[in-house]
Protein backbone atom coordinates (compact mmCIF):
# COMPACT_ATOMS: atom_id res chain seq x y z
CA UNK A 1 0.00 0.00 0.00
CA UNK A 2 1.47 3.44 -0.68
CA UNK A 3 1.82 5.93 1.74
CA UNK A 4 -0.62 8.94 1.72
CA UNK A 5 0.64 12.10 0.17
CA UNK A 6 -0.08 14.84 3.14
CA UNK A 7 2.12 17.45 1.98
CA UNK A 8 4.13 19.17 5.01
CA UNK A 9 2.19 16.51 7.22
CA UNK A 10 2.39 19.61 10.08
CA UNK A 11 0.36 17.03 12.52
CA UNK A 12 2.59 14.37 12.27
CA UNK A 13 5.59 17.26 12.63
CA UNK A 14 3.85 18.32 15.89
CA UNK A 15 2.69 14.86 17.02
CA UNK A 16 6.40 13.79 16.99
CA UNK A 17 7.46 17.41 18.74
CA UNK A 18 5.26 16.30 21.77
CA UNK A 19 7.11 12.95 21.41
CA UNK A 20 10.30 13.54 21.66
CA UNK A 21 10.10 16.74 23.90
CA UNK A 22 8.01 14.01 26.43
CA UNK A 23 10.77 11.42 25.91
CA UNK A 24 10.07 7.54 24.43
CA UNK A 25 11.38 6.05 27.50
CA UNK A 26 8.94 8.31 29.50
CA UNK A 27 6.10 6.62 27.52
CA UNK A 28 4.90 3.14 28.76
CA UNK A 29 4.86 0.16 26.26
CA UNK A 30 1.37 -0.19 25.43
CA UNK A 31 0.40 3.47 24.83
CA UNK A 32 3.70 3.92 22.92
CA UNK A 33 2.97 0.96 20.71
CA UNK A 34 -0.68 1.76 20.58
CA UNK A 35 0.21 5.19 19.33
CA UNK A 36 2.76 3.69 16.83
CA UNK A 37 0.59 1.50 15.20
CA UNK A 38 -1.90 4.23 14.63
CA UNK A 39 0.48 6.61 12.98
CA UNK A 40 2.19 3.94 10.53
CA UNK A 41 -1.55 2.89 9.52
CA UNK A 42 -1.94 6.78 8.87
CA UNK A 43 1.14 6.16 6.54
CA UNK A 44 0.21 3.29 5.44
CA UNK A 45 -3.09 2.15 5.30
CA UNK A 46 -4.29 -0.85 4.97
CA UNK A 47 -7.49 0.05 2.96
CA UNK A 48 -9.35 3.57 1.75
CA UNK A 49 -11.10 5.46 4.51
CA UNK A 50 -14.18 4.43 2.92
CA UNK A 51 -13.58 1.00 3.14
CA UNK A 52 -12.28 1.37 7.27
CA UNK A 53 -15.09 3.42 8.46
CA UNK A 54 -17.40 1.54 10.15
CA UNK A 55 -21.07 1.84 9.02
CA UNK A 56 -24.45 -0.07 9.82
CA UNK A 57 -24.84 -0.93 6.00
CA UNK A 58 -21.37 -2.20 5.35
CA UNK A 59 -21.20 -4.50 8.32
CA UNK A 60 -24.92 -5.53 8.12
CA UNK A 61 -23.26 -6.62 5.19
CA UNK A 62 -20.69 -8.89 6.18
CA UNK A 63 -17.56 -6.91 6.54
CA UNK A 64 -17.60 -6.93 10.19
CA UNK A 65 -13.37 -6.16 9.24
CA UNK A 66 -13.99 -2.83 9.87
CA UNK A 67 -14.67 -2.87 13.54
CA UNK A 68 -11.16 -3.61 13.64
CA UNK A 69 -9.81 -0.86 10.97
CA UNK A 70 -11.68 2.08 12.10
CA UNK A 71 -10.17 2.99 15.41
CA UNK A 72 -6.93 2.44 13.83
CA UNK A 73 -7.09 5.26 10.14
CA UNK A 74 -7.86 8.41 10.49
CA UNK A 75 -8.95 10.93 8.03
CA UNK A 76 -6.06 13.53 8.30
CA UNK A 77 -2.48 14.35 9.69
CA UNK A 78 -4.46 16.83 12.08
CA UNK A 79 -7.62 13.94 13.20
CA UNK A 80 -4.04 11.73 13.99
CA UNK A 81 -2.28 14.22 16.19
CA UNK A 82 -5.50 15.19 17.98
CA UNK A 83 -6.42 11.81 18.93
CA UNK A 84 -2.61 10.78 19.38
CA UNK A 85 -1.62 13.50 22.08
CA UNK A 86 -4.91 12.89 24.03
CA UNK A 87 -3.84 8.80 23.68
CA UNK A 88 -0.79 9.96 25.21
CA UNK A 89 -2.42 11.60 28.50
CA UNK A 90 -4.52 9.04 29.44
CA UNK A 91 -2.61 6.00 28.22
CA UNK A 92 0.14 7.01 30.30
CA UNK A 93 -1.78 7.64 33.61
CA UNK A 94 -4.18 4.89 32.65
CA UNK A 95 -0.89 2.22 32.17
CA UNK A 96 0.99 3.10 35.18
CA UNK A 97 -2.00 2.54 37.47
CA UNK A 98 -3.13 -0.53 36.08
CA UNK A 99 -0.20 -2.13 34.43
CA UNK A 100 0.59 -2.79 30.58
CA UNK A 101 -1.22 -6.42 30.35
CA UNK A 102 -4.73 -4.54 31.27
CA UNK A 103 -4.68 -1.69 29.64
CA UNK A 104 -3.51 -3.63 26.51
CA UNK A 105 -6.56 -5.79 27.22
CA UNK A 106 -8.90 -2.64 28.09
CA UNK A 107 -7.61 -0.87 24.68
CA UNK A 108 -8.74 -4.05 22.54
CA UNK A 109 -11.86 -4.48 24.07
CA UNK A 110 -12.70 -0.96 24.11
CA UNK A 111 -11.77 -0.74 20.16
CA UNK A 112 -14.01 -3.41 19.13
CA UNK A 113 -16.63 -2.90 22.05
CA UNK A 114 -17.39 0.67 20.90
CA UNK A 115 -18.03 0.26 17.10
CA UNK A 116 -20.71 -2.67 18.01
CA UNK A 117 -22.16 -0.05 20.37
CA UNK A 118 -22.06 2.60 17.49
CA UNK A 119 -23.54 0.22 15.41
CA UNK A 120 -26.57 -0.71 17.61
CA UNK A 121 -27.17 2.97 18.32
CA UNK A 122 -27.11 3.68 14.70
CA UNK A 123 -29.30 1.00 13.74
CA UNK A 124 -31.71 1.75 17.01
CA UNK A 125 -31.81 5.81 15.34
CA UNK A 126 -32.64 4.44 12.40
CA UNK A 127 -35.42 2.36 13.30
CA UNK A 128 -36.90 4.55 15.26
CA UNK A 129 -36.94 8.01 12.91
CA UNK A 130 -37.52 5.53 10.30
CA UNK A 131 -34.76 7.47 8.64
CA UNK A 132 -32.48 4.92 6.90
CA UNK A 133 -29.61 7.52 6.21
CA UNK A 134 -27.88 6.58 10.03
CA UNK A 135 -27.26 3.36 8.79
CA UNK A 136 -24.96 4.90 5.63
CA UNK A 137 -22.97 6.72 8.12
CA UNK A 138 -19.24 5.98 8.69
CA UNK A 139 -17.47 6.60 11.24
CA UNK A 140 -13.30 6.56 11.73
CA UNK A 141 -10.96 7.23 14.20
CA UNK A 142 -9.65 6.69 17.28
CA UNK A 143 -11.64 9.11 19.52
CA UNK A 144 -14.57 6.70 20.40
CA UNK A 145 -12.06 4.70 22.34
CA UNK A 146 -10.55 8.11 23.73
CA UNK A 147 -13.90 8.64 25.17
CA UNK A 148 -14.10 5.56 26.99
CA UNK A 149 -11.32 5.83 28.34
CA UNK A 150 -11.63 9.34 29.35
CA UNK A 151 -14.44 7.71 31.84
CA UNK A 152 -12.04 5.07 33.08
CA UNK A 153 -9.78 7.89 33.80
CA UNK A 154 -12.04 9.46 35.72
CA UNK A 155 -13.15 6.59 37.92
CA UNK A 156 -9.88 5.68 38.93
CA UNK A 157 -8.86 9.40 39.72
CA UNK A 158 -11.91 10.65 41.13
CA UNK A 159 -12.73 14.48 41.81
CA UNK A 160 -11.38 17.80 40.64
CA UNK A 161 -12.63 20.01 37.93
CA UNK A 162 -11.79 20.12 33.90
CA UNK A 163 -11.90 23.46 32.49
CA UNK A 164 -14.15 23.15 29.15
CA UNK A 165 -13.67 26.23 26.85
CA UNK A 166 -13.21 28.41 30.22
CA UNK A 167 -16.31 26.88 32.19
CA UNK A 168 -15.41 25.03 35.35
CA UNK A 169 -17.24 21.15 35.03
CA UNK A 170 -16.62 18.65 38.15
CA UNK A 171 -14.91 15.69 36.12
CA UNK A 172 -17.70 13.44 36.73
CA UNK A 173 -19.53 15.20 33.96
CA UNK A 174 -16.34 16.33 31.54
CA UNK A 175 -17.13 13.71 29.52
CA UNK A 176 -20.56 14.60 28.57
CA UNK A 177 -20.11 18.35 28.12
CA UNK A 178 -17.21 17.08 25.81
CA UNK A 179 -19.28 15.11 23.53
CA UNK A 180 -21.89 18.72 23.31
CA UNK A 181 -18.97 20.94 22.69
CA UNK A 182 -17.14 18.54 20.14
CA UNK A 183 -20.21 18.13 18.15
CA UNK A 184 -21.07 22.02 18.52
CA UNK A 185 -17.66 22.84 17.25
CA UNK A 186 -16.82 20.18 15.06
CA UNK A 187 -20.32 19.51 13.55
CA UNK A 188 -18.68 16.67 10.66
CA UNK A 189 -17.24 14.86 13.79
CA UNK A 190 -19.36 11.68 15.22
CA UNK A 191 -21.57 12.66 17.82
CA UNK A 192 -22.70 8.57 17.82
CA UNK A 193 -19.11 7.38 17.83
CA UNK A 194 -18.09 9.45 20.86
CA UNK A 195 -21.25 8.86 22.52
CA UNK A 196 -20.51 5.05 21.93
CA UNK A 197 -17.18 4.93 23.78
CA UNK A 198 -18.54 7.00 26.71
CA UNK A 199 -21.27 4.15 27.13
CA UNK A 200 -18.61 1.81 27.35
CA UNK A 201 -16.46 3.47 29.55
CA UNK A 202 -19.62 3.73 31.90
CA UNK A 203 -20.06 -0.08 31.18
CA UNK A 204 -16.82 -0.57 32.29
CA UNK A 205 -16.85 1.74 35.31
CA UNK A 206 -20.42 0.86 36.25
CA UNK A 207 -21.13 -2.02 34.41
CA UNK A 208 -20.49 -5.56 34.07
CA UNK A 209 -17.90 -5.55 31.42
CA UNK A 210 -14.97 -4.90 34.23
CA UNK A 211 -16.54 -8.60 35.72
CA UNK A 212 -16.41 -10.27 32.61
CA UNK A 213 -13.14 -8.94 31.56
CA UNK A 214 -11.32 -10.42 34.53
CA UNK A 215 -13.67 -13.86 34.03
CA UNK A 216 -12.16 -14.13 30.44
CA UNK A 217 -8.84 -12.97 31.80
CA UNK A 218 -9.40 -15.84 34.38
CA UNK A 219 -9.53 -18.78 32.01
CA UNK A 220 -6.94 -16.98 29.41
CA UNK A 221 -4.21 -17.18 32.29
CA UNK A 222 -6.03 -20.21 33.77
CA UNK A 223 -7.06 -19.36 36.68
CA UNK A 224 -5.53 -15.88 37.20
CA UNK A 225 -7.10 -12.41 36.30
CA UNK A 226 -4.05 -11.00 35.02
CA UNK A 227 -5.57 -7.84 36.63
CA UNK A 228 -3.42 -5.86 38.86
CA UNK A 229 -4.35 -2.61 40.97
CA UNK A 230 -1.03 -2.00 41.91
CA UNK A 231 0.81 0.89 39.96
CA UNK A 232 3.79 0.26 37.46
CA UNK A 233 6.79 2.29 36.98
CA UNK A 234 7.45 2.34 33.30
CA UNK A 235 9.62 5.25 33.13
CA UNK A 236 13.28 6.22 33.66
CA UNK A 237 15.02 8.06 36.21
CA UNK A 238 15.00 11.41 34.02
CA UNK A 239 12.81 13.10 36.46
CA UNK A 240 9.58 12.64 34.59
CA UNK A 241 6.79 12.15 37.31
CA UNK A 242 3.79 11.15 35.36
CA UNK A 243 0.57 13.45 35.36
CA UNK A 244 0.26 14.15 39.01
CA UNK A 245 -1.69 17.52 39.76
CA UNK A 246 -2.88 17.75 35.97
CA UNK A 247 -5.75 17.00 33.25
CA UNK A 248 -7.93 18.73 36.08
CA UNK A 249 -7.63 16.35 39.20
CA UNK A 250 -6.66 18.52 41.83
CA UNK A 251 -7.03 18.36 45.49
CA UNK A 252 -8.15 21.95 45.18
CA UNK A 253 -8.77 22.51 42.28
CA UNK A 254 -9.86 26.24 43.02
CA UNK A 255 -5.93 27.08 43.23
CA UNK A 256 -4.15 24.86 40.89
CA UNK A 257 -3.39 27.65 38.88
CA UNK A 258 -1.43 29.50 41.69
CA UNK A 259 0.16 26.59 42.99
CA UNK A 260 1.62 25.30 39.65
CA UNK A 261 2.89 21.90 39.69
CA UNK A 262 6.75 21.77 39.84
CA UNK A 263 6.85 18.14 38.14
CA UNK A 264 4.93 19.51 35.51
CA UNK A 265 6.59 18.12 32.07
CA UNK A 266 7.76 20.93 29.62
CA UNK A 267 6.58 19.10 26.88
CA UNK A 268 2.89 20.31 27.76
CA UNK A 269 4.01 24.03 28.27
CA UNK A 270 2.60 24.17 31.72
CA UNK A 271 -1.16 23.34 30.08
CA UNK A 272 -3.12 20.79 31.00
CA UNK A 273 -4.88 18.14 28.30
CA UNK A 274 -7.94 20.01 28.21
CA UNK A 275 -6.50 23.43 28.25
CA UNK A 276 -4.21 21.93 25.28
CA UNK A 277 -7.52 20.91 23.63
CA UNK A 278 -9.20 24.28 24.14
CA UNK A 279 -6.12 25.94 22.09
CA UNK A 280 -6.12 22.72 19.64
CA UNK A 281 -9.94 24.10 18.72
CA UNK A 282 -9.31 27.61 18.71
CA UNK A 283 -6.14 26.92 16.10
CA UNK A 284 -8.34 25.30 14.06
CA UNK A 285 -11.37 27.35 13.86
CA UNK A 286 -8.76 29.85 13.45
CA UNK A 287 -6.97 27.81 10.22
CA UNK A 288 -10.76 27.01 9.19
CA UNK A 289 -11.55 30.50 8.25
CA UNK A 290 -8.74 30.32 5.89
CA UNK A 291 -9.39 26.76 4.04
CA UNK A 292 -11.55 26.00 1.86
CA UNK A 293 -12.36 22.19 3.22
CA UNK A 294 -13.11 21.99 7.05
CA UNK A 295 -10.56 19.72 9.01
CA UNK A 296 -12.25 17.62 11.94
CA UNK A 297 -10.68 18.18 15.30
CA UNK A 298 -11.77 14.92 16.84
CA UNK A 299 -12.87 12.19 14.97
CA UNK A 300 -15.23 12.60 12.28
CA UNK A 301 -18.41 10.93 10.13
CA UNK A 302 -16.85 9.85 6.41
CA UNK A 303 -19.47 11.29 4.34
CA UNK A 304 -21.45 8.69 1.61
CA UNK A 305 -19.89 7.65 -1.55
CA UNK A 306 -21.41 9.85 -4.17
CA UNK A 307 -23.37 6.86 -5.79
CA UNK A 308 -25.17 6.13 -2.69
CA UNK A 309 -26.66 10.16 -2.64
CA UNK A 310 -29.55 8.91 -4.54
CA UNK A 311 -30.14 6.47 -2.56
CA UNK A 312 -30.22 8.53 0.22
CA UNK A 313 -32.63 11.18 -1.43
CA UNK A 314 -35.18 8.43 -2.13
CA UNK A 315 -34.52 6.86 1.64
CA UNK A 316 -35.66 10.66 3.01
CA UNK A 317 -38.43 11.15 0.62
CA UNK A 318 -40.05 7.78 1.43
CA UNK A 319 -39.71 8.77 4.84
CA UNK A 320 -41.78 11.67 4.51
CA UNK A 321 -44.09 10.24 2.03
CA UNK A 322 -45.59 7.90 5.08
Amino acid sequence: MRNRQRGANLGLLLLASQIFQMGVNNIPPVTLAALGLNVYLFLFPLTPLLQACVSVEACWGGDWRRLLLSPLHHADDWHLYYNMVSLLWKGTRLERRLGGAWFAYILTVFSLLTGVVYLLLQWALSELTHDFSYNMQCAVGFSGVLFGLKVVNNYYYPGGVTNVMGMPVSNKFACWAELILIHVMSPGTSFVGHLAGILVGLLYTHGPLKSVMKICAGFLMGGSNGYTTGQRTYYSSSGFSGYSGTHGNFPYAQNWRSQPDPNLHPYTGGLSEDEQYEAAIRASLRERAHATQARPAYGFNIPPEPGSMEELRQHRLQRFAR
